[in-house]
């Protein structure tokens, strides 16, 4: 016996033979189309993994951002430079708006190298056993002793040996720091040398007038005996602004230096800084700095 279908029964309808609304037959053979089902399954595909937003390099800075924190200009007024072609990048010229550079990418704006970090200038009364470099894997370094001077990234000027101590100045200023090293004038550095023997005053009077060494003069602006001390303890003033060149002088003339310290930079000197610690330049001191 054939099993009926109906609405009454424990099956559900097949569906199969139904008509639509038109009276027409919606079956598979059917010409009407599948009407859009929202079934489980059926469902537009969602895009559950969206195009992640590019995330901006902490360490690149728009271009016009770069030369306003320079001091130079406003954001706006740099857009106008940057257009006009007055601003490189590492020697290229950028009119692009938008542009992002790197801190330690050089900027130079009509010529001339800016930076845009706020200008810091640190004066250290260094002790012995620290050498003066910015490279890691050194052991103790100066940069250790002033780490927490300031966020600005600062550079000693000239060096001072691993035994030697006394001042040593810190800057991100490339207009002081080009002040030392300028060949014709620099900046005048007082030594308290102390040496293994007493100096003798023959060799204190060519020093004094300048010789030279393999045809290469050597010359100082001052060297005298100290004041109340032996014969072994000198004063000497260079603007050298390393002191590769008092060990190449005290070398030739066979004398062994014992202790050597930095007393002054320019008008800079070491009252209130205790050995091991470090201040920041009064506005007057720069300003003293600046005229020399």
């Amino acid at each position: 016996m054939s099993r009926t279908q109906g609405t009454s029964g424990k099956g559900k309808p097949s569906g199969r033979g139904q008509q639509n609304g038109n009276g027409k037959n919606a079956n598979r053979g059917g010409s009407v189309s599948k009407s859009k089902s929202f079934a489980r399954g059926n469902a537009p595909v969602k895009n559950v993994n969206p195009p992640s937003k590019k995330t901006s390099n902490p360490d690149e800075i728009r271009l016009n951002k770069y030369v306003a924190n320079s001091g130079m200009c406003s954001r706006r007024e740099a857009d106008v430079h940057i257009a006009t072609g007055l601003v490189t990048v590492n020697g290229k010229v950028i009119t692009e708006m938008g542009y992002k550079v790197k801190l330690e990418d050089e900027v130079r704006y009509d010529g001339a190298r800016i930076n845009p970090e706020k200008k810091a200038y640190v004066l250290l009364n260094k002790p012995k056993g620290f050498a003066t470099t910015t490279s890691e894997g050194k052991g103790r370094t100066v940069m250790d002793l002033v780490a927490n001077a300031t966020t600005s990234r600062i550079k000693p000027i000239g060096r001072l040996g691993r035994n030697s101590k006394g001042l040593l100045l810190f800057t991100n200023d490339d207009v002081i720091a080009a002040k030392f090293t300028n060949s014709k004038n620099g900046v005048p550095r007082l030594f308290h040398i102390e040496l293994d023997k007493n100096l003798k005053l023959e060799d204190l009077k060519t020093i004094q007038a300048g010789f030279k060494i393999e045809g290469k003069l050597i010359a100082v602006e001052e060297i005298s005996y100290i004041d109340g001390a032996s014969k072994n303890e000198i004063g000497l003033k260079i603007k050298n602004t390393g002191n590769t060149l008092i060990r190449t002088i005290f070398d030739y003339f066979k004398y062994e230096i014992v202790n050597l310290d930095c007393v002054a930079i320019g008008p800079l000197t070491k009252k209130d800084i205790p050995r091991g610690h470090w201040k920041h330049l009064t506005e007057q001191e720069l300003n003293n700095l600046k005229m020399l």
